[in-house]
């Protein structure tokens, strides 16, 4: 069975690595091409004007205020993975 790739924020590497640890396949979110299962960010407020705009049909989750932990179990609970 095929690892499920998740694209996370650059500046969010003690979630890149959490999630490494446990088995997904991280991926830089400004790198993310094609599919991902899901997409971590550290939240929508903070880029007024960086014109970062997130199209995808998968779960995006914002990190702010939570642990690595939680945006893992944050993952499973909303893709199912």
């Amino acid at each position: 069975m095929p690892r499920k790739v998740i694209a996370v924020e650059a500046a969010l590497s003690p979630f890149k690595e959490y999630l490494r640890e446990q088995g997904y396949d991280v991926v830089d979110l400004d790198r993310a091409h094609g599919t991902v299962d899901a997409v971590v960010v550290r939240g929508t407020d903070n880029n007024l004007l960086g014109g970062q705009d997130i199209v995808t049909r998968a779960p995006v989750i914002e990190a702010s205020g939570l642990t690595p932990e939680q945006v893992g179990r944050e993952i499973e609970r909303r893709t199912g993975l």
